[in-house]
């Protein structure tokens, strides 16, 4: 295994918009970069943020052996394409390795668990608000007053501090079941909503978005609050603020990925909703038909 310390590299799987921005943090921070199995080869990543960008050199793993041995891995990929980068994450599941999973929902580590052996899983909330601009580069919006949100646990407080070294601003959650419902609240409006009507954030400063936003978020509460995430009213006020004020032009993952043509990424949001209400025995009418509006979208021509 690579020695501790500055200089040794960490896999990235999944060079999109989050994990070429996570990439940018830790190569910032004195950490050589592995893209995993990019479709098209990049010799650098490039973030630019306020109209300056930065780049920097990266290495290319074209098979899982490329990394046999890294400390340290991102997991970027969307949820749905878990399953697509187990081979990858087993080349990495030895005790001592970290795992940063950057992957929107509350169900990160029970989705890679499978995968990752002795590895140590990090759930990352993730606040940035990213949008990729071709292979290896994305422009960042820095949302609210953090980036990421790690749970305050020892390998993940020591992640947080190489991050911090790399300029993200990353905040650590003795409570990260709340943190984690907090941010699903934004997700599993911003989301949708956005890749419902084709538009872009300030979709959510329309009053009648806005409602059907309410509706969704408040549902979820009950859910979140079945499942142990000390969240209230206010809460889910201060998040449509937070989503109401957005910078212009902010964009959301599912809306790009329905312009590209992907995948939608609803299962591991609104379907983790549904998925936990069911269980809790909550209604949740609004978030059902969201999800199967999304799904039908989805899977439609």
């Amino acid at each position: 295994m690579a020695a501790r310390g500055q200089g040794r590299p960490v896999a990235v799987i999944g060079a999109g918009a989050i994990g070429t921005s996570v990439a940018s943090a830790l190569a910032r921070a004195g950490r050589p970069v592995t893209v995993c199995g990019a479709s098209r080869r990049f010799g650098r990543i490039e973030v630019t943020e306020d109209g300056s960008a930065e780049s920097w050199p990266v290495a290319q793993a074209d098979s899982p052996g490329d990394i046999a041995g890294y400390d340290t891995a991102v997991l970027a990929v969307k949820a749905h394409q878990t399953e697509a980068a187990a081979a990858w994450l087993r080349a990495v599941s030895a005790p001592g390795t970290t795992v940063l999973v950057a992957q929107n929902g509350v169900e990160q580590r029970e989705r890679v668990a499978p995968h990752t052996g002795g590895a140590y899983v990090v759930p990352a909330v993730v606040y940035l608000n990213v949008e990729r601009t071709g292979p290896g580069r994305a422009t960042l919006r820095r949302v609210g007053r953090r980036d990421l949100v790690l749970p305050d646990e020892a390998p993940a407080r020591a992640l947080a501090a190489e991050l911090a070294a790399g300029r993200m601003r990353v905040g650590l959650e003795a409570d990260f079941v709340t943190a984690a419902w907090a941010k699903l609240l934004a997700n599993i409006t911003a989301n949708p909503l956005t890749a419902l009507t084709g538009r872009r954030a300030d979709v959510l400063r329309d009053p009648g978005v806005g409602a059907v936003a309410r509706r969704i978020m408040d549902e979820a509460l009950r859910v979140a609050r079945a499942e142990g995430a000390a969240l209230s009213a206010s809460h889910a006020r201060e998040v449509l603020a937070w989503l109401e004020n957005a910078p212009e032009g902010a964009t959301t993952s599912m809306l790009q990925d329905r312009i590209a043509g992907r995948p939608l990424e609803y299962d591991a949001l609104t379907g983790a909703v549904v998925r936990a209400a069911e269980r809790h025995g909550i209604d949740v009418p609004v978030n059902r038909l969201i999800l199967a509006l999304t799904a039908a979208t989805c899977s439609g021509p």
